[in-house]
């Protein structure tokens, strides 16, 4: 630990400690530990040996903090909308000539995510006590992306703060762009789904067991598929509790089930394999490759850590491993193109062959962004006809329910009037 004041211009051991951070008239970072009154007269202690004082707290009040701040780090989430905010206003106000931490305070201020305000003071503090945006930055790697940390080291070492923040908000709003499509095409089936669902609910508790009482009482034969809707009305109407007890026992199994490997990599590999969904999904992830890796690449970043980042920021675990093994191949020597032809099941060849051209003109960069732009087009045309595309698919699910419950309590009633 430097300190900048003299051991000869301490107070009595009696006060109260305080820990400081300043900067000397120079620009150096100093910090350390002092015995004064109050604040007042650290600030005028420093200030007599040169140095200015940034920030300072008290060793008593800071071990009362501690002891009964309580964090809850699951509480409270950051979205995808607000970073794009944040990464494009501190572009704005670095575009400004703003000093870095007075950019932080001002967006922390402006923010009105209390998670966000507070990893915005604490980057500042750590800015302000030495260390590199990028590095303050790793701290939070939950909140922002490797990928989001890596262009900003790029930036740093390069001078190129303010582009490098251009481009990775084009990342964002790009990424952000597919989302809201996929998510907007996918409402009105879910919609559907809800309704039909929560109408065949009501059926079974309020319907279905009073036809089993008229069943009952006339002696009537049942076939077997009216029992079995009998069975699970009955089953409803006396434990309806256990209904909303068991989706959410079905959601946590799942999430917990997601979280481990082998979970994850059945998902991935099903939901591949889904005929309206798959192609969707394919597109997806192919743009944000080779957009990501257009930016990367454009930043200059090296080709193998390039595709690290990439691969650290898919979700699907089959690109994120054929990413994976395609950068240790690229490492030992390979072509990228050649290392990606084995997995063309979920790369399409369009993006093999111009990563080839790309590879063989040295122009990679350029063609995977206009390649990105294609693809994203794809997937605003596949999510925009999705709805007509499902809404058949709907209706003969619907047809098949209402014909079977139709069916399982109309039979009885006729078997009953011809034997009259």
């Amino acid at each position: 630990m430097i300190y900048c004041v003299k051991p000869g211009l301490t107070q009595m051991n009696i006060m109260p400690k305080y820990n400081y951070i300043a900067k000397t008239l120079q620009g150096e970072p100093r910090s350390g530990t002092l015995e004064a009154r109050d604040e007042h007269q650290v600030a005028r202690i420093l200030r007599r040996e040169g140095c200015i004082l940034i920030s300072t707290r008290s060793e008593e009040g800071l071990k009362q903090k501690r002891k009964f701040t309580v964090s809850i780090p699951f509480l409270g989430w950051i979205s995808l909308t607000e970073k794009i905010m944040f990464a494009r206003n501190l572009r704005v106000m670095i575009a400004a000539g703003v000093p870095l931490p007075r950019a932080l305070k001002i967006l922390a201020r402006q923010s009105k995510n209390k998670k966000l305000r507070k990893i915005l003071l604490d980057i500042r503090e750590e800015i302000i006590k030495g260390k590199t945006f990028s590095d303050a930055l790793g701290k939070y790697s939950n909140i922002f992306s490797e990928l989001f940390f890596s262009m900003i080291r790029v930036g740093e070492e390069t001078g190129t703060l303010e582009e490098v923040l251009r481009v990775v908000v084009q990342q964002m709003e790009k990424e952000y762009q597919i989302k809201s499509k996929i998510k907007g095409a996918m409402i009105y089936p879910a919609v559907i789904v809800f309704a039909m669902v929560c109408i065949g609910i009501l059926m079974l508790i309020v319907v279905v067991p009073k036809l089993s009482k008229v069943f009952t009482e006339l002696g009537v034969e049942l076939p077997m598929t009216t029992k079995l809707v009998i069975a699970i009305g009955t089953f409803l109407e006396k434990f309806w509790f256990t209904l909303p007890l068991g989706i959410l026992f079905l959601l946590i199994l799942l999430r917990v089930v997601l979280k481990t490997r082998i979970g994850k990599l059945v998902f991935d590999t099903s939901i591949l394999k889904i005929p309206i969904i798959s192609p969707i999904i394919k597109k997806s992830n192919s743009a944000h490759t080779v957009r990501t890796l257009s930016s990367l690449i454009a930043a200059g970043v090296p080709i193998v850590r390039s595709l690290e980042i990439v691969s650290g920021s898919l979700s699907n675990v089959r690109y994120k491993k054929a990413i994976s093994e395609a950068a240790e191949k690229v490492k030992k020597g390979g072509k990228l193109a050649e290392a990606l032809r084995e997995h063309e099941d979920i790369y399409p060849s369009l993006v093999i062959q111009m990563i080839e051209v790309g590879e063989e003109t040295g122009e990679t960069a350029n063609i995977l962004e206009k390649l990105a732009e294609f693809f994203e087009e794809e997937v605003a045309n596949t999510t925009k006809n999705l709805s007509a595309i499902i809404e058949p698919v709907l209706m003969l699910i619907i047809g098949a329910v209402v014909g079977f419950f139709a069916i399982s309590m109309i039979q009885p009633i006729y078997s009953m009037m011809q034997t009259l």
